[in-house]
């Protein structure tokens, strides 16, 4: 249907036109303005490209903003089927979203490995339908590797972006919004067990309940049905290469589950009190706010902002 390397490249060409344009436009102006005051041995009528207004074409920070525009359809902010902003508080209406489903949960999250293939509360997963029902199924692919191009760290396209929605996108996210995220990261420590997001304006008192009880018992499933496989290939193997690969994944999918284990007791208590938030009170108030019980005690679930 499309690849995104052509409509790159066509955005460039026209940045580039409308950078000149304006860039032309000013130096008439400006010597216009000098003739007319007779200023030409005390000013220079040329204007340096950093004084020129329009941004010129990006191929990284535009790739970063159709990964985080993505994001925003699958939380409903965006829609396919309409211009601009479409949710941002209010009457969540799902009518509104043809082309592509949002989240029903308001909860996606980040696995830094691949634990379903169809899992749809995966991101990545999410994504690839994302570049499908934009850019079509035949060149999947190709728009998978040109974005992982602009990406940092080695391994395949779909590695890459995992990586990225892992481990830089909420940084990204944060420099766009000046510390004022409106998608909010969950993440339960540094053996990434649990790491999801959740959109803000979506945000229900019970959805820290949807989250435990909805979404977490699938994560753990899969955990443990990973954690047996490697288990059961430690075991059959007989290849000393091959035994300590297997044991460094067991290992790595223990901490997972531990993590998971320990984040939902967290997740329970929060919930219980069905902390509300009001978007009026601004993010740095609600931040807190969601991480705090009633009798004033700090339960840590959320990412530093």
């Amino acid at each position: 249907m499309a690849l995104i390397k052509d409509k790159f490249d066509a955005w460039e060409k026209e940045a580039q036109a409308r950078f000149d344009q304006l860039k032309s436009n000013e130096e008439e102006l400006n010597k216009i303005f000098i003739n007319l005051y007779g200023l030409q041995d005390e000013l220079d009528y040329h204007v340096k490209d950093e004084e020129i207004s329009v941004s010129l074409a990006d191929k990284e920070r535009d790739i970063k903003s159709l990964i985080s525009y993505a994001v925003g359809c699958m939380f409903g902010r965006y829609s396919l089927d309409e211009d601009g902003l479409v949710f941002a508080g209010g009457e969540f209406d799902p009518s509104r979203y043809k082309k592509f489903k949002p989240n029903p949960d308001n909860i996606i999250l980040i696995p830094d490995i691949e634990y379903s293939q169809d899992d749809e509360s995966d991101i990545m997963i999410k994504f690839i339908e994302f570049l499908k029902v934009v850019y079509g199924k035949k060149d999947l692919e190709e728009n998978l590797d040109y974005i992982a191009d602009v990406l940092p760290g080695n391994g395949l396209s779909r590695a890459k972006i995992r990586n990225y929605f892992v481990s830089k996108f909420y940084v990204d996210h944060l420099k766009t919004y000046k510390r004022r995220p409106i998608y909010w990261q969950f993440e339960s420590g540094k053996a990434n067990g649990v790491k999801a997001l959740m959109y803000l304006h979506r945000y229900k008192p019970d959805q820290l309940t949807v989250f435990r009880e909805d979404i977490l018992p699938k994560l753990k499933v899969a955990y443990e049905s990973q954690l047996e496989l490697r288990l059961n290939q430690y075991s059959g193997s007989v290849k000393p290469k091959e035994k300590k690969e297997f044991k460094k994944k067991s290992e790595q999918l223990s901490k997972k589950l531990n993590e998971l284990l320990g984040f939902s007791p967290k997740l329970a208590e929060l919930g219980m009190h069905r902390i509300d938030l009001d978007l009026d009170d601004g993010v740095v108030v609600n931040y807190d706010k969601l991480q705090t019980t009633p009798d004033g005690r700090v339960i840590k679930i959320l990412s530093k902002r």
